[in-house]
């Protein structure tokens, strides 16, 4: 590796780049992305300036939830390639001085998965069942489920077999979850990451990092199940003896040097999720209250200092995310006309975004998130602005959230798109046969990278250079002081000699003094005036 990227505590200032691998690229034509199409394309990643990669799911499986519903653990499903195929990309990024963390799925196995499909055969109080939730339900015939939770992708969060007995499952029913009091769960997953470890990857994101212990019981909740504001909440969310889990895990990961890391995906107050992120436990979490933040500049003042305070009460770093997979692309979300409002998703129904404001002020956010000291996560194809593909057809979707009753809440596959890699390529570049598991919208022709590549006005160059300044300046290790805002809807801050602006308004603001470096967009800047959903960087030495 670099000498940039072998420093000590990397991800404390990491840019990492997260790669849903069914839609980055696909080199073999069958419509799904595969890690070999990844592989072709880390030049690329290299240019943008990534410092880390984050791959979604590519382990075995039925696919039920895109990935995240394991079959096994140490294998890679061939859908996406073979252990060979993950080894070359590993090795390629690290070539490159990219490091690779892999998304690790502890909370819930698939029903395909071998030690459910013997929990099935297995008759009640085995061991076999007893690494899962088997229970015998209520009633008088045990027809009642035995409690009234609720799956997140609505109903029940049990189903019963055919011997009687029901298991409990806060997804889908095609992903039991483990009970992680069982002891040989734990021996499990620490042989699974020591396979990852040694194969040399850099971390893990752990995908439901706070549901792994249920308070024991099982008692009733009559609390919703969704991700409402404040995170989820109930009996079987963020029990005190999850946090043993990762004090294991933290000492399995010591054993490899290199500075390894792991992020958890905690949807919880920032009060609760600091303590995931204690010095003894993980490395970072995702901030979510970030995320879903308005378009609004005392609302992200306050996040931004809440994020920073609290993090700092254990000496860890702040993440700063705008998109992921689970939910619509800024971009979309900032041009409703509740800009900023996160909805799980856009329908052909639904209000539509104004693509351009959403753009712009999409461009003009990142401006203020890589300005901050901490770590970045990018979504892959928010460097090219791409909005959700908000007019797809309800017969496409795929996503297991989207049919949950009503099917008004759910359905993530809008963000999930293949990315376009050339306007006027079969498929848009994603492979040479056309075919795409989610079609593609007309106009991601005009977000193709070739349409962007080298040219000074585009959203990819805008990121480009970002990431540069942001490395040269080591903005994600300095320190935020906000200014004296002129008006209610500014946000005015320096980070060294860095000086950001962000205008949230409608109206042009006189510009501070300093020289400008980066400006969100060509008509940013006039008559040393900062136009209205516009940012621009400037230097004040």
């Amino acid at each position: 590796m670099t000498q940039q990227h072998s420093r000590p505590q990397w991800w404390r200032d990491a840019v990492i780049y997260q790669i849903y691998p069914r839609s980055f690229m696909d080199a073999n034509g069958d419509g799904i992305g595969d890690l070999a199409g990844i592989t072709a394309r880390l030049d690329y990643l290299e240019a943008l300036g990534v410092d880390a990669l984050w791959l979604s799911p590519f382990y075995r499986s039925p696919q039920a939830d895109a990935g995240y519903d394991v079959a096994d653990y140490r294998d890679i499903d061939p859908l996406f390639g073979t252990l060979a195929d993950f080894d070359r990309l590993l090795a390629g990024a690290h070539e490159r001085g990219i490091r690779m963390i892999v998304d690790l799925v502890p909370n819930h196995s698939s029903s395909a998965h071998v030690w459910f499909q013997e929990a099935l055969a297995a008759p009640p109080g085995s061991r076999a069942r007893a690494r899962y939730f088997f229970r015998d339900g209520q009633g008088e015939q045990g027809e009642l489920p035995p409690n009234n939770w609720q799956s997140i992708f609505g109903g029940p969060a049990w189903t019963r077999v055919d011997d009687g007995q029901w298991y409990l499952h806060m997804f889908d029913s095609s992903q039991p979850d483990f009970d992680w009091r069982n002891p040989e769960i734990g021996d499990e997953f620490e042989q699974v990451l020591r396979f990852w470890l040694e194969r040399g990857v850099d971390g893990f994101r752990v995908d439901v990092a706070h549901g792994m212990i249920k308070q024991a019981g099982l008692p009733d909740w009559d609390g919703e199940q969704v991700m409402v504001e404040g995170g989820n909440r109930g009996p079987m969310w963020d029990q005190d003896e999850v946090h043993d889990i990762y004090r294991r895990w933290h000492r399995v990961l010591a054993e490899y040097g290199g500075d390894r890391m792991m992020v958890a995906e905690a949807w919880l107050r920032p009060e609760r999720v600091v303590r995931y992120i204690r010095p003894d436990e993980m490395q970072q979490a995702f901030n979510f209250d970030y995320l879903i933040a308005r378009w609004d500049a005392a609302a992200l003042r306050e996040v931004i200092d809440r994020s920073l305070a609290v993090t700092a009460q254990v000496g860890a770093t702040t993440t700063w995310v705008m998109s992921n997979h689970d939910g619509v692309r800024h971009a979309s979300r900032l041009g409703l006309s509740n800009p900023g409002a996160r909805p799980q998703k856009i329908g052909i129904d639904d209000e539509q975004p104004d693509e351009a404001l959403g753009l712009r002020r999409a461009r003009a956010i990142i401006m203020l998130t890589l300005a901050l000291p901490g770590s970045a996560y990018l979504y892959q194809g928010e460097e090219l602005g791409l909005p959700d593909h908000t007019t797809m057809p309800d017969h496409y979707r795929q996503d297991p959230g989207f049919f949950r009753p009503g099917g008004e809440d759910g359905g993530r596959d809008g963000c999930r798109v293949p990315l376009p890699w050339q306007a006027e390529g079969p498929a848009f570049g994603f492979n040479t046969s056309g075919e795409r598991w989610l079609p593609q919208p007309d106009h991601y022709a005009r977000y193709a990278v070739d349409c962007q590549l080298g040219r000074p006005e585009t959203t990819l160059t805008l990121y480009q250079r970002l990431l540069e300044v942001r490395r040269d300046q080591r903005l994600g290790m300095g320190e935020l002081a906000w200014e004296p805002n002129p008006r209610e809807d500014v946000l005015m801050l320096t980070n060294g000699d860095l000086r950001v602006v962000l205008n949230l308004g409608e109206r042009p603001i006189a510009l501070p003094a300093g020289r400008p470096l980066v400006q969100s967009h060509p008509e940013a800047l006039a008559n040393s005036m900062l136009a209205g959903n516009a940012a621009v960087w400037l230097t004040t030495r």
